[in-house]
């Protein structure tokens, strides 16, 4: 049901600006939703007079908007009162919600549209107008303002918004502290935190009443996508060029916004091609991926953090065989253009509350170089600087190097490998065999790398982990949340039957 906004003024004076309010509340998304005008043009003939009619319709209007300029009108009966301060009294006396616009720099100015002005100064705040623009934003923004004090919209940031539905028990108090420990680390996180989930999201602004917000349960929330369906992220790798079935690889990523980057990079990341080079410089040898991790990441993350949440839409990652596409619903504020992403430019992030936690969990920075970084790096590596656009939502799209080395499953491809590492075809290596030995029962990350004596997390991670993993000697325990905290590794039968054979080479 949408109510009626009564527009009252001198007719004449004001007959074009009356049908650009008309004309823009009929076709502006929101407020056509909710308001439709009164103008005496569109009242059909009847049989009785115009004056009482237009006074009925001031008693069953929502909303009566006044337009002040030069003119009183004329001034009809023994009253000798005109039709605009008679609709004014009308709507006063009925108690119906008063907005009065004043066209400002007129002279002269009737002197008994100065009494009728000074007569609703008392009672009423009025706004100023010199042109059609300035009272079609002053109206919009009164509008709206009402629709929310009457609470049929929500005018705060979504991201501050309670969760409907959402309690503190739907937080993740495990996750919660570890991120505490780690913006401390990370961040200098200052002040007393707490330990307690409510004083730890108070304390990052994240409760909204007594219960959590929505970017608290984007962050820390035990089901994220049980109370925002579409916060989740899917990812697709198609061998061509177009987005065509069957689609050879595809994963909707959900958990918090942490997860849903995690797996997604790591998603992008097993598709593309990479190079390890030797440990002749260090003890951790070098990984180069066709795209650097940086960029991907950045890409991910801005999505992530930076995407409409009131949209029906969710972020895709998608990887084709010249380029990668992250998409997000959603676009660019309106201080920033397409021109301003690609040299520094201050940072205006869509849900500041999402935002601050990734950057203490040092996901983002605050400082908006983040588009430049990501040109400068694929500079770096001879590739052509990523594109951005803006359609039905914001688009980066990364150009792959022309002749890159991709494998037909989809899996990553390993270009060199050093001599101590594994290979795609594992060499039963030491630290080969006593990992898998370890995973014999299911084992976390830092099990498994302690078992290898191995140090450099990264190392172990790229050089074994992954390799076992995509050759099938080892699997995920929750193949669906690869980054869990929870996450274990399991030896496999194939990787039973690696052990097997490695011990009767070992017995010959």
């Amino acid at each position: 049901m949408t109510r009626q906004v009564f527009i009252s003024s001198v007719q004449k004076e004001f007959a074009a600006e009356r049908r650009a309010l008309r004309d823009f509340i009929a076709g502006d998304a929101l407020l056509r939703r909710f308001f439709h005008v009164f103008l005496f043009e569109d009242l059909p003939a009847k049989d009785r007079r115009a004056d009482r009619a237009y006074l009925t319709e001031i008693a069953t209007s929502d909303i009566v908007l006044f337009l002040f300029g030069s003119e009183y009108g004329p001034p009809p009966g023994a009253a000798g009162l005109s039709p605009t301060e008679r609709e004014f009294d009308r709507a006063s006396d009925t108690d119906r919600p008063r907005l009065v616009f004043l066209k400002s720099d007129v002279d002269p100015r009737d002197a008994r549209m100065q009494r009728l002005i000074a007569r609703a100064e008392a009672t009423l705040i009025r706004r100023r107008f010199a042109s059609q623009p300035e009272l079609t934003a002053g109206v919009y923004a009164a509008l709206v303002d009402w629709l929310a004090e009457k609470k049929l919209i929500r005018v705060e940031p979504f991201d501050k918004a309670a969760c409907i539905g959402a309690t503190l028990t739907d937080i993740d108090a495990t996750s919660l502290a570890a991120f505490v420990g780690h913006a401390r680390e990370s961040r200098g996180l200052a002040g007393a935190v707490g330990s307690k989930p409510q004083a730890v999201l108070t304390h990052l602004n994240l409760m909204a009443g007594k219960g959590p917000g929505h970017a608290a349960i984007l962050l820390f929330g035990k089901e994220p996508q049980r109370f925002l369906p579409t916060s989740e992220v899917k990812c697709a790798h198609f061998h061509g060029t177009t987005a065509t079935k069957p689609i050879p690889s595809y994963q909707v990523y959900k958990g918090t916004v942490f997860e849903c980057i995690d797996q997604s990079v790591d998603f992008v990341l097993s598709k593309i091609s990479k190079s390890v080079g030797t440990r002749a410089k260090s003890a951790a040898a070098p990984v180069d991926y066709e795209i650097p991790p940086e960029v991907i990441r950045e890409a991910i993350v801005n999505a992530v953090a930076h995407r409409d949440y009131t949209s029906d839409g969710s972020v895709q990652v998608m990887l084709f065989a010249d380029r990668l596409e992250i998409w997000n619903p959603g676009g660019l504020p309106p201080s920033l253009t397409l021109a301003m992403l690609r040299k520094p430019h201050g940072s205006f992030p869509r849900n500041p509350l999402l935002a601050e936690p990734l950057y203490l969990a040092k996901y983002i920075e605050r400082m908006g170089t983040g588009t430049g970084d990501m040109i400068a790096r694929c500079k770096k590596a001879g590739l052509s600087a990523p594109r951005f656009t803006v359609t039905d939502g914001f688009k980066v799209t990364i150009p792959r190097p022309p002749g890159a080395q991709r494998m037909a499953s989809g899996a990553g491809v390993i270009l060199a490998v050093t001599p101590q590492g594994p290979r795609k075809d594992p060499a039963g290596t030491p630290q080969v065999v006593a990992v898998l030995s370890a995973a014999t029962n299911p084992q976390s990350r830092a099990q498994l790398q302690a078992a290898a004596g191995l140090v450099d997390r990264e190392h172990f991670r790229l050089d074994y982990l992954e390799v076992l993993l995509s050759s099938g000697l080892l699997e995920r325990t929750i193949p669906d949340k690869p980054t869990s905290s929870r996450q274990r590794y399991r030896l496999t039968a194939a990787g039973k039957a690696f052990l097997l054979k490695q011990a009767k080479r070992g017995q010959r």
